[in-house]
C-alpha cells in the first residue's frame, strides 16, 4: 500500500516509516522543522519528505494517511487551522489511522512483542534488549525511539525464520497519547507478551492530571499481557507496586533490590549480575549510573523470557554501545591548558537531567578527574517542562553541575526565579546565540559542556564547538 505519514520525523513515526518501507510499502510523509538524526535516516531510505502540512498533499491519494500525535485540530490566532492537511483529510472522508494502530495491524500481528515501558530509560533498555537478542542469533525486529550505535538504525522488521514459535519484535512503549482522535496511551496497541515496567513518575503534564492518571494507563497495559506472558518490574518503584496491586494475571519477575529475582552488586560500570541468588556473570562496560545498571537487569530478565540465559545476556551486554544522544560526545577541542568536551544528551525531565549529570560526574570521579567541571546547558522543551509543572525540581536536577545555562525561549514562567537556589551557578538566556556567548565566556580547559534537550536545540552543539574554537 501507499501510506502518507503526518509528523514523519518524530522518533516513533520515523521508525514506523522505516518499517513500512522495508515491508515493501510506498512511504511518503510531511513534517515541519525536521532535524537529524531522523531526517537523515529517512532520506537515506529514499523516503520523500514534504515540508509543512499543506492541503495539496491530499492529491497523493494514499491508501491511508497515518497521523502522528503531533497533529491536532488546533487553530492559529487568525483562526486558520494549524494542520490544514488534517482538516482536508476529514472534509474529504479520506482513510486515516494512527501510527500505533497501523503498526499493530501491519507489523506486530503474529509476533512475540517485547515492550519496554517507563518514564525514563525506555530507549536505552529497548536497545540493550534488542542487542542481547541479536547476539543470541534471534534476529529480532525492533522500533526504538533513538538510534542504537550497535545497529545505526532505529527500526527494522527482523527475521520471520522459525527460531521461535513467534518472530520477536522489541518496541519502546510510550505512555503518551496515540493521536488527537485516540487519547489512549500508545502502548495499549502493542499487546506485549513480555513487558518491562522500568520506572514510573509524573510526566506529560499536558495530558495527565496527576501520577494516578498515568498509573491507570500503565494498568491498562498490564491487562493486555496474557497469562503466559511475563511482566518485569522495577521493585524500587512504589508507583509500579501500586499499578500491579490493581491486578496482575501474568508471571511477574522483579529487579533492582536485594530480594528481587534479578539484582546487581558493584559499581554501575563494573558489576556482578545475580539471578535468583545465583551469579549470572559480570558486566564491565563504558556506561555509568545506577539507572543503566537497572536498565541492564530489566533487559536481562526480558531476554530470559524468550530463551536467552542470563549468563549469555550478561556476556553480550559487555559489547553494548549505547544510543545516540545518550552522553554522546559531539566534539573535543584542544585549548591552552587542556581540552573542552561538548556532549549531547536527550534528558528533558528533571529526574533524567539529574541522572545524566550524576552519571557524568561519576565517570569523571572514577577517572580521577574530580577537578574537571560540568557545564550543564539545557532547554525545558517538553510539553511538561514548558508548562512549568516541574520547575521547582530543576535546582535539585542540576545539583552536581558546576554551572548551568537555561534556554528560556518559549517559556511563560520565570526560569531565573526557579533557578535562584543555585545562585551564581545558574544563568538564563532567551536565545541560542545568547547561551552560546554565555557558555563560551565561562568555559575553560578541562570543562565538559553537557547539552540536554529532546529536540534539535537550534544546533547548539556545533555552534558551541565553532565559538569555542575561536577563543
Amino acid at each position: 500500500m501507499h501510506i502518507h505519514i503526518l509528523g514523519i520525523c518524530g522518533t516513533f513515526m520515523g521508525g514506523l516509516a522505516a518499517l513500512a518501507r522495508e515491508a515493501g510499502h510506498t512511504v511518503t510523509g510531511c513534517d515541519v522543522g525536521v532535524y537529524p538524526p531522523m531526517s537523515d535516516q529517512l532520506r537515506a531510505l529514499g523516503i520523500d519528505l514534504i515540508e509543512g502540512y499543506d492541503t495539496n498533499q491530499l492529491r497523493l491519494k494514499p491508501d491511508a494517511f497515518v497521523v502522528g500525535n503531533v497533529v491536532s485540530r488546533a487553530r492559529l490566532p487568525d483562526g486558520t487551522p494549524k494542520y490544514p492537511l488534517m482538516e482536508a483529510i476529514l472534509d474529504a472522508g479520506a482513510p486515516y489511522t494512527s501510527g500505533p494502530q497501523w503498526l499493530a495491524e501491519h507489523v506486530l500481528q503474529g509476533r512475540h512483542v517485547l515492550a519496554v515501558a517507563g518514564t525514563h530509560g525506555k530507549t536505552t533498555t529497548t536497545a540493550m534488549l534488542t542487542w542481547i537478542l541479536e547476539q543470541a542469533n534471534l534476529e529480532p525486529g525492533f522500533l526504538i525511539g533513538g538510534v542504537p550505535l550497535n545497529f545505526n538504525l532505529s527500526a527494522r522488521l527482523g527475521s520471520h525464520a522459525a527460531k521461535q514459535s513467534r518472530p520477536l519484535f522489541v518496541i519502546e512503549a510510550d505512555e503518551y497519547d496515540t493521536a488527537f482522535f485516540d487519547k489512549r496511551s500508545k502502548f495499549i496497541h502493542y499487546r506485549p507478551r513480555t513487558l518491562v515496567l522500568n520506572n514510573l513518575e509524573f510526566d506529560h503534564a499536558d495530558i495527565f492530571d496527576d501520577l494516578a492518571a498515568i498509573e491507570r494507563q500503565f494498568h491498562h497495559l498490564v491487562r493486555t499481557v496474557p497469562a503466559a506472558g511475563r511482566i518485569i518490574v522495577n521493585d524500587l518503584e512504589q508507583s509500579l507496586t501500586r499499578v500491579l496491586a490493581q491486578g496482575c494475571w501474568s508471571e511477574r519477575r522483579g529487579f533492582g533490590n536485594a530480594i528481587s529475582d534479578f539484582n546487581a552488586h558493584g559499581q554501575a560500570s563494573d558489576f556482578e549480575v545475580q539471578c535468583r541468588g545465583t551469579s549470572a556473570g559480570r558486566v564491565t562496560w563504558p556506561l555509568s549510573g545506577l539507572h543503566n545498571q537497572l536498565n541492564a537487569l530489566a533487559a536481562i530478565a526480558a531476554a530470559e523470557h524468550v530463551g536467552v540465559p542470563p549468563s549469555e545476556a550478561t556476556r553480550h551486554l559487555r559489547y553494548f554501545q549505547n544510543v545516540r544522544r545518550r552522553l554522546e560526545e559531539r566534539g573535543r577541542l584542544s585549548v591552552p591548558g587542556g581540552e573542552i568536551t561538548v556532549l549531547d544528551d536527550f534528558a528533558h525531565h528533571p529526574t533524567a537531567i539529574r541522572t545524566t549529570v550524576d552519571g557524568l560526574r561519576s565517570q569523571l570521579n572514577a577517572a580521577g578527574k574530580q577537578s574537571e567541571r560540568i557545564l550543564a546547558v539545557f532547554e525545558p522543551r517538553s510539553n511538561t517542562m514548558k508548562l512549568g509543572a516541574m520547575k521547582s525540581q530543576l535546582p535539585w536536577a542540576l545539583e552536581q553541575a558546576d554551572l548551568s545555562f537555561c534556554h528560556t525561549g518559549g517559556l511563560d514562567w520565570n526560569a531565573a526565579e526557579a533557578l535562584a537556589p543555585l545562585g551564581t551557578r545558574a544563568q538564563v538566556a532567551g536565545s541560542v546565540d545568547e547561551i552560546v556567548r554565555q557558555v563560551t565566556a565561562a568555559a575553560r580547559a578541562g570543562d565538559h559542556v553537557l547539552c540536554m534537550s529532546n529536540g534539535g536545540f537550534g544546533g547548539v552543539h556545533q555552534r558551541l564547538l565553532e565559538a569555542l574554537s575561536k577563543q
